[in-house]
């Protein structure tokens, strides 16, 4: 608590401070001539300066943070002038200087920035839809002025609790290349595939938007914008260095795109992007996008290269850092393996399946040092405005990208890595949803959410106190939240014909905390439902 004392009485000296600016700017009915202020300071890379522009540990206030972070937005709210104002929140669209780098249909590619003076700290978002066909995902002629960011692109500091202040870029996906063409539109195939190009032209822009002061530039995406970080961090690394800004740390945070070249539940002719294994597909489409993967992964994989699109094959070879974010349990990975959670019962085999499918994905990342893989159902989570809710462990997202920002920082300055402050965070339980703090599953076709309802009781037949200490929970604690949840279904059941719940179901921002259990594999009953539930969709 002192603390919290402490750094409440430094915002409120900083809002007296801004109260009396703003009377001694607006006395008098006029607004006095403004002091030249001094040059900012030359920063070199040589310095072993690593301090970033905003640069305050946390963890003494966690407990307290939706306090602290109100009083931070206030602050930023006062002091933008003096409240006169509000504070402009969403990231406007610019096209490409480069008019010949496009998107698939040959409009011009583009993306969305906010500028937040003063940070020198920059986010470059990769958006997903994986190899899309869809007629919106193809062209830039739809686009909207203005986007406002959510997740970890929110500029509100009790969503966003380490990243609201940094300059923010969204790059809308266009290219349905994985972002990793570098092919021109021509005659003979009518597209073209520059999602490479595109991210290479954006950077070059934003370095005469301030890019050039950045200490700290963060490439991040979801989904196909995920295995585009994998694709494309070296290449954006490379690039500033070529140009003379070796000053920049270039970090990758990839979430949800992490897939794996398995075995499909059962084959398919392969017709669509849907139905076709992940290999083949990325086989096919690679030649038609010219696709530019990572030099030392396309060394090892030479004619072979579309290995360079799984994330456990091409990470040994990034030299970047990265860290990864991962659902065991992928929706995406289980839709192009032909498992399909829409309402019918899961078989045995299926359940079985899924459950190997979190065991092989689980080992593929043992080896990457900075990493969170919940134990969920779902598909992409550091745009969502719950992606603050999930923990692994007992720790939330947010709280290990900062760690991993403190270590990173750290190493560079020699410096013994934080104490209490962990970066490898993978789910040990073993069945999806395992984790209660596992967001609503959604059915991604339909945008209903889905309940995981297993048929009997979800506290038979395991461990409370084995599954709390997986998950770092006081046992009473997970309990309590699994007799609530079970109390809940008990009085709101399924229809029995059509597995639609009979309450109508409110859908909040921040979801339940506690979710209907799928039990382990040593209970017998089967087969478990996966239903939509009756809410309106958003």
């Amino acid at each position: 608590m002192a603390a919290i004392r402490m750094i409440s009485s430094v915002l409120l000296l900083a809002l007296m401070q801004s109260g009396a600016l703003c009377a001694r700017r607006f006395r008098g009915g006029r607004n006095p001539q403004p002091r030249r202020s001094p040059p900012p300071p030359t920063y070199r890379a040589d310095r072993g300066d690593t301090t970033e522009s905003f640069p305050l540990d946390f963890t003494a206030v966690e407990e307290n943070m939706d306090n602290f972070m109100t009083q931070v937005k206030n602050l930023a709210q006062s002091l933008y002038p003096c409240s006169a104002q509000k504070l402009d929140y969403d990231m406007k669209l610019s096209f490409l200087e480069n008019t010949s780098v496009t998107c698939n249909d040959g409009s011009p590619a583009g993306y969305y920035l906010k500028e937040s003076r003063g940070s020198r700290r920059w986010l470059i978002f990769l958006e997903g839809y994986r190899y899309e066909t869809m007629r919106r995902l193809m062209s830039s002629s739809t686009w909207p002025q203005t986007k406002t960011g959510t997740g970890i692109l929110s500029p509100l500091p009790e969503e966003n609790p380490h990243w609201w202040n940094a300059n923010m870029v969204f790059i809308p996906y266009c290219s349905s290349d994985v972002w990793s063409g570098a092919t021109a539109k021509t005659e003979q195939s009518g597209y073209a595939f520059m999602g490479s190009l595109i991210i290479q032209e954006v950077v070059k822009d934003l370095l005469n938007k301030g890019l050039n002061n950045a200490k700290v530039l963060l490439l991040a995406g979801s989904s196909a914008g995920g295995t585009g970080v994998l694709l494309n961090v070296d290449h954006v690394a490379e690039l500033l260095d070529g140009l003379g800004h070796t000053g920049i740390q270039v970090r990758g945070l990839s979430d949800s795109g992490w897939f794996l070249d398995n075995k499909q539940y059962h084959c398919t002719d392969c017709v669509d992007a849907v139905s076709c294994p992940p290999t083949e597909t990325i086989k096919r489409g690679i030649k038609y996008w010219g696709g530019v993967v990572p030099e030392r992964c396309r060394q090892t994989h030479e004619g072979e290269e579309w290995n360079c699109f799984f994330g456990y094959r091409v990470f040994p070879s990034i030299k970047s850092p990265v860290f990864v974010v991962q659902w065991l349990f992928d929706e995406a990975q289980l839709t192009v393996d032909n498992i399909q959670l829409t309402g019918q019962p899961v078989q045995e085999s299926q359940w079985r399946y899924i459950q190997n499918l979190g065991i092989e994905l689980r080992n593929t990342l043992k080896d990457v040092p900075a990493m969170f893989a919940p134990a969920c159902l779902s598909h992409e989570v550091i745009t969502r405005n719950y992606w603050i809710d999930v923990q692994v462990k007992g720790t939330s997202l947010p709280r290990a990208l900062h760690c991993w920002d403190r270590s990173l920082n750290d190493n560079r300055n020699n410096k013994a890595p934080p104490k209490g402050c962990p970066v490898h965070l993978i789910d040990s339980c073993p069945w999806p949803h395992c984790n209660p703090t596992c967001p609503t599953i959604r059915d991604q076709f339909k945008g209903q959410e889905m309940n995981v309802n297993p048929v009997p009781s979800c506290t038979m037949g395991f461990d409370v106190q084995k599954m709390a200490q997986q998950q770092g929970m006081d046992p009473s604690k997970l309990l309590g939240m699994l007799q609530q949840r079970q109390l809940k279904e008990t009085a709101f059941p399924p229809d029995p014909h059509t597995g639609i719940h009979t309450h109508t179901h409110t859908h909040t921002h921040t979801p339940s905390i506690s979710k209907m259990l799928i039990p382990p594999p040593s209970q017998p009953v089967l087969p478990i439902v996966i239903s939509p539930m009756s809410s309106s969709v958003h």
